[in-house]
């Protein structure tokens, strides 16, 4: 059930004792889901041990770039080097380059490389990995070392050293690596993801996240990771709970889509993944072909579509049902814009994927939706299961969102 808004000096309190994480954003083109790993199999929640009273939930600041894609940084290794990371609900795994890396691996000499010589509390593991992302594959050796995240210092986690990249995608992807916010089950090599490892090891009180994400294009501020619950500042109250269906995926049950009053969509009920790391709502081929003639999308290349800027107040509001309650899309929400000087582009923010493996059409809500709406992710505990929250992304003023990038920033050194 979701949570009635803090108020008074409880909100000032949840707010200063959330780890926070701020994110930056950056455009890596259209990354999609492995969605053949871990599909379909109904995963044992993981024993993620009992919370340590005197804990308190982090916060990382986000940065971002053309409203695409989010990152922040980590530190791994005695004394932290430091990397910025893609938080992914769509994977598992926390990998960054390596010094190690293979000499014609291209993205390796455009990124930070870890140095294992240069941490005391390094450890080797050495067993090798292999990541298949939609954009490309990320092969090399498993090490184990110190995480330092929003604050919380101190967890021992294993990682990948990546040793060859093999896309252009990564390398001019602005962030060097990912870390995976997904469930064990889609770990490769069975390695305990970051958020159970914190769990586990006391670190963090409850396996719970939020993400605010900044659609401002005016700003730089890209929003906030929250680690160990969410701040009621980023949404307007309610939140609106629902079940995780297969936990592997953040994916839930989606009653269906609307474009305006004309065209219904996912009618006999979908599956929904939120997923952070793509920055598009994906659907099925037929069903986006559908909506992009009522919102009068023109093809483009590789699957986009433009949308007239001088169109976009006239747009139908795109509307998903999800636990019973409507999630609005406006155009503004749903048409990403991009301005350099004069020129202005808008580029629909909807992509066709055929995902035939589950026994319902599949879509992915990825930065389109959750930078509409704040999503918070709980992993449950052994009673109850894995369940989403949303609610309706609350606008920040500008100079709110510098105060906490300060703190957060101050937070993080100290």
């Amino acid at each position: 059930s979701s949570h009635p808004p803090i108020l008074g000096s409880f909100l000032i309190l949840i707010i200063f004792l959330l780890y926070r994480i701020p994110l930056r954003r950056v455009h890596p083109g259209l990354r999609t889901l492995n969605l053949l790993r871990g599909w379909g199999k109904p995963a044992k929640l993981p024993r993620l041990g009992a919370p340590s009273p005197g804990d308190k939930p982090a916060l990382v600041p986000l940065s971002k770039f053309l409203d695409a894609q989010y990152f922040g940084e980590i530190g791994l290794g005695t004394p932290p080097q430091n990397f910025t990371v893609v938080f992914d609900t769509g994977s598992s795994n926390l990998w960054v380059p390596s010094r190690r890396c293979h000499f014609y691996s291209v993205p390796c000499w455009f990124h930070h490389r870890f140095n294992p010589n240069a941490s005391s509390s390094f450890q080797p593991n050495g067993t090798k990995f292999a990541i298949q992302y939609g954009t490309g594959r990320v092969d090399g050796i498993l090490s184990e070392d110190k995480l330092t995240i929003g604050g919380i210092k101190g967890a021992s986690v294993i990682f990948g050293e990546a040793l060859w990249e093999s896309s252009l995608v990564f390398t001019i992807s602005r962030p060097d690596g990912i870390l995976g916010l997904s469930f064990p089950i889609l770990a490769v090599k069975g390695v305990p993801p970051p958020l159970d490892v914190l769990v586990e090891q006391g670190l963090l009180d409850k396996p719970v996240f939020s993400f605010y994400l900044n659609r401002d294009s005016e700003v730089a501020d890209g929003g906030e990771l929250v680690l160990g619950g969410s701040d009621p500042a980023h949404y307007i109250p309610p939140l609106t709970f629902v079940p995780v269906t297969v936990p592997a995926y953040w994916q839930i049950h989606m009653e269906r889509v609307t474009v305006g009053s004309g065209l219904t969509l996912c009618a006999r009920g979908c599956a929904a993944i939120l997923d952070t790391g793509t920055p598009v709502i994906i659907g099925p081929t037929e069903e986006i072909r559908a909506l992009h003639e009522a919102i009068g999308g023109i093809p483009l290349l590789a699957g986009e579509y433009i949308i007239r800027c001088s169109e976009i107040p006239k747009l139908p509001t795109v509307s998903l049902l999800i636990g019973g309650v409507w999630f609005n899309l406006t155009a503004q929400d749903y048409v990403i814009q991009f301005a350099q000087g004069d020129v202005r582009l808008c580029l629909s923010g909807f992509r066709a994927l055929d995902i035939a493996l589950p026994p319902v059409p599949v879509w992915i809500l990825g930065d389109v939706f959750l930078g509409a709406y704040v999503a918070v992710f709980d992993r449950g505990d052994m009673k109850s299961g894995a369940r989403v929250g949303l609610a309706r992304a609350r606008p920040r003023s500008r100079q709110a969102d510098l105060g906490r990038r300060e703190t957060a920033q101050a937070q993080y050194r100290g």
